[in-house]
């Protein structure tokens, strides 16, 4: 499932999605009802704590597409944590869970596992958002470096001059953020342009104007990056 939208950017799924800021900075909390079908999951480089018919599963950060088919209807509530937040309130680095969907008894105890469900029986949306407000209160502010980062290269900053201005050695740049967002600075930055090119794709913008003003080379390597990332062409995304 994706994630500016979802579980990550769902295409293909139910319409019953919504949204909204929870009462923690850089996580959103989402609802959907899901009919039974196939749908896509693109890479955004956020992580979900994610509720299904009583089970409790973390998305790892992706690196391409996830393709899941629903047997059969169901309901979701989850938290999508943005820019490295995942990984503080969750207590795993995000490297560690790289396109994986985990379920959170192997992260966690099994008491607080079992304690969290108890409480999302009733209302899942409702029992994440007070786990998070809890946790984010006991582990205190989040690490500005991640949040900066996905901005500068969201902006379209080449990596280079990232690194450049972070005053760190290509290693430590990796290290920081394989343990924020699950990969390293260049392919979160093939990410986040994959999503820039998406906004403006959804708009209305024609192709070859998406690929210049996103950053790519031209419309044939915006195609080529998109197909690798997505695993469908970009026409087929906006028709989802």
């Amino acid at each position: 499932m994706t994630r500016a939208s979802g579980e990550g950017h769902h295409e293909g799924m139910d319409g019953r999605y919504r949204e909204r800021a929870a009462r923690v900075p850089a996580v959103t909390l989402w609802t959907r009802g899901q009919s039974a079908g196939r749908y896509r999951v693109l890479p955004d480089g956020c992580m979900d704590l994610i509720w299904h018919e009583g089970r409790l599963l973390v998305a790892g950060p992706d690196t391409v597409a996830h393709v899941a088919d629903e047997r059969a209807a169901g309901s979701y509530a989850g938290l999508r944590f943005a820019a490295g937040t995942g990984p503080l309130l969750l207590g795993v680095p995000a490297a560690e869970l790289r396109d994986q969907r985990v379920p959170l008894e192997a992260l966690w105890p099994a008491a607080a596992v079992r304690r969290l469900a108890e409480r999302a029986a009733d209302d899942p949306a409702g029992a994440l958002e007070a786990w998070a407000v809890a946790r984010a209160r006991a582990t205190g502010p989040a690490d500005p470096f991640p949040a900066g980062l996905a901005r500068a290269l969201s902006a379209g900053h080449p990596v280079a001059s990232v690194a450049a201005g972070s005053g760190l050695g290509e290693r430590q740049l990796r290290r920081r953020c394989e343990a924020a967002f699950g990969y390293g600075p260049k392919t979160l930055a093939r990410v986040l342009r994959l999503q820039r090119a998406l906004a403006l794709a959804r708009r209305g913008v024609p192709f070859a104007t998406v690929a210049v003003t996103a950053g790519y080379a031209d419309q044939p390597h915006l195609a080529r990056d998109v197909r690798s990332l997505a695993g469908v062409p970009l026409s087929e995304l906006l028709d989802g």
